[in-house]
């Protein structure tokens, strides 16, 4: 039986793979629409500091030594 703690790693962990891939998956559909590269380099660089938080957060709830 699993722990808690690992428990816990696995589904951040899929959490995380989750709310990269919508991001990411965003970013790409609004910068090859009408915006174009350019227009939506903005929200590449605000998704990667929301993705730096993410990965952050998984590390310090789940991977960090208490």
């Amino acid at each position: 039986m699993l722990s808690a703690n690992n428990l816990e790693k696995i589904f951040g962990l899929i959490g995380v793979i989750l709310v990269t891939g919508f991001v990411l998956g965003l970013a790409e559909s609004i910068s090859s629409g009408a915006a174009g590269f350019w227009g939506g380099l903005p929200f590449w660089i605000i998704c990667f500091a929301v993705l730096v938080l993410v990965v952050y957060d998984f590390w310090d709830t789940c991977l960090r030594k208490k």
